[in-house]
């Protein structure tokens, strides 16, 4: 039996030729019709590019778009809409037919829009951040204008981040920032502009809307100043639609130890 400490020549050939062929690709000097086999051939890890956006079912179109770029800053990168047809819905719907037959009820009481013969449709409006997209998803009666304030579906009424399959999306404050002041301000803004769901939570104990409000501006974060997140700042708070947003600072120890991972993961991807 051989050693494994000692490969035979044909292993090392075959690494040789694998680190060749690797270093060919990264210089480009590989056909492309052969990158491509290759890459189709990796791991389904190296086939990505990473995540492209973040996606939001809402109630109100204008308004959560307003939301995400007037009052947070992001910037409109397209908008489309009126998606209705066989094609789209069962890309869309699939999933949550089936499940309606099985279940033997008729799918539009478990809230599954009829794409298919038009009597809803689909828009969508994307919004770029400086590392991400937030698409923004609006199903509404085809009698409704695109942007309203109907949707096909109520919104959920409880939300919980305790919630199994619940998601929510984090906005990276810069560095130089007050974070409580960034949170007054948010809120403040998103009053002015009647977002009355726009609320951040407290740090300390509060059992009513007006004790929340009454809290100092330093109970707007939470700072963590030991252990393995040492450096992080963060609040959760409810968006205009009522969706789970997290707010979050990365300082110190946890700074670098989320921008070492970001060198090691670029390495990785110029290696693959």
């Amino acid at each position: 039996m051989m050693d494994d400490k000692e490969p035979d020549a044909a292993g090392l050939e075959r690494r040789e030729m694998l680190l060749a062929g690797g270093a060919a690709l990264a210089a480009g000097l590989v056909p492309a019709p052969l990158q491509a086999a290759n890459r189709n051939s990796s791991a389904l890890g190296a086939r990505l590019q990473g995540v492209q956006h973040f996606g939001l079912t809402v109630q109100n179109m204008d308004r959560a778009f307003e939301f995400y770029t007037e009052v947070l800053g992001g910037t409109e990168v397209m908008r489309d809409g009126d998606f209705q047809g066989e094609r789209i819905h069962n890309t869309l719907l699939t999933d949550q037919e089936i499940e309606a037959r099985e279940r033997g009820v008729n799918p539009r009481t478990i809230g599954v829009p009829d794409l298919l013969g038009g009597s809803q449709r689909l828009d969508v409006r994307f919004v770029q951040f400086d590392n991400v997209v937030i698409e923004l998803l609006q199903y509404r009666d085809a009698s409704e204008p695109m942007g309203g304030p109907k949707s096909f579906a109520e919104p959920l009424d409880h939300m919980s981040p305790a919630f199994p399959r619940m998601m929510h999306i984090c906005f990276h404050i810069r560095d130089d920032v007050d974070f409580n002041r960034f949170i007054h301000d948010l809120e403040t803004e998103s009053t002015r502009r009647g977002m009355t769901q726009v609320r951040a939570n407290r740090v300390m104990t509060v059992t009513s809307e007006k004790d929340r409000l009454a809290a100092p501006m330093e109970a707007n974060s939470n700072p963590i100043t030991e252990g393995k997140s040492n450096g992080w700042r963060l609040i959760y708070c409810k968006g205009p639609e009522g969706e789970q947003l997290e707010f979050v600072q990365a300082l110190g120890p946890v700074k670098k130890t989320f921008d070492d991972a970001l060198a090691a993961r670029r390495k990785l991807v110029v290696a693959r």
